[in-house]
């Protein structure tokens, strides 16, 4: 998919992330046009990549751009949006985390095709998997780029691979305290942490590539009945293992969908 320019609002790592996925070879963007917000990274984009231009202001961005992603953070999302001018019917991509639809809606003020995306970092080297709401062909095809799309039929679908996404640190997590342990117990930490990476590494790929979408399925071909994997994963669901990250996700659902804070 080839568009002819992308403008952004707000430079963050998001930002970055996609300016970088986007742009690499083959690119599948004519132009980038970014704010000037952030200035060390708006220049170092700059720098590295002659299609990214820096914009004088937000406005600017809007105005010389195909698609608009807005970019920003939700603490000052309300006021940076209500204080520019959209076009009729421009395309906007919204990256702002946790903010209604209606509510962004209402403070871009025009008729504009608003999807909303939650992108990761790793589209930088176009890996992410990137959830969207409304489903929308080229936006979905432009995040296909940038690894893959999942198009989500309705709002709560959305909110969910929000949830989801909100397990990253968690993954690094159980990586470090599983580091620890083997630390603690005499292994090398450098031995412990390349041993752990790439272990996990592969049953993503595995995952990843798996005919089956039934993790359980998986959970088993690597569990022999009685075995070490087995053992580990019974003695996690005794000690609640299980249960604790479904109230993480159940808060952090509610969080998202503005029932709590």
């Amino acid at each position: 998919m080839i568009v002819q320019s992308i403008g952004f609002v707000g430079t963050g790592a998001i930002t970055e992330a996609m300016v970088r996925g986007l742009l690499l070879e083959p690119a599948c963007v004519s132009q980038i046009v970014i704010s000037p917000r952030n200035a060390e990274v708006a220049a170092r984009l700059e720098r590295e990549f002659p299609a990214v231009r820096i914009a004088g202001d937000n406005q600017a961005v809007l105005d010389g751009s195909d698609v608009a992603v807005l970019a920003i953070r939700p603490q000052i999302a309300k006021d940076v949006i209500e204080s520019l001018r959209f076009r009729e019917g421009q395309t906007v991509i919204s990256v702002v985390a946790a903010t209604e639809r209606a509510s962004l809606l209402d403070w871009i003020g025009a008729d504009v095709h608003l999807v909303q995306a939650i992108p990761l970092p790793f589209v930088a080297e176009r890996q992410g998997v990137t959830a969207i709401f409304p489903p929308d062909r080229l936006v979905a095809e432009l995040f296909d780029t940038l690894g893959r799309a999942v198009q989500c039929d309705n709002r709560r679908e959305y909110d969910l691979l929000g949830a989801g996404s909100a397990l990253m640190s968690t993954y690094f997590g159980i990586l470090e305290s599983a580091a620890t342990w083997l630390a603690d117990n005499g292994m090398q930490r450098e031995k412990a942490n390349a041993y752990l990476a790439q272990l996990f590494a592969s049953l993503s790929a595995r995952a990843s590539a798996s005919d089956t979408e039934d993790f359980a399925a998986l959970s088993e071909e690597f569990a022999t009945k009685g075995g070490l994997n087995d053992q580990v994963l019974a003695d996690f669901d005794r000690d609640g293992g299980r249960a604790a990250l479904h109230r993480a996700l159940d808060r952090v659902f509610a969080r998202i969908e503005g029932r709590s804070s």
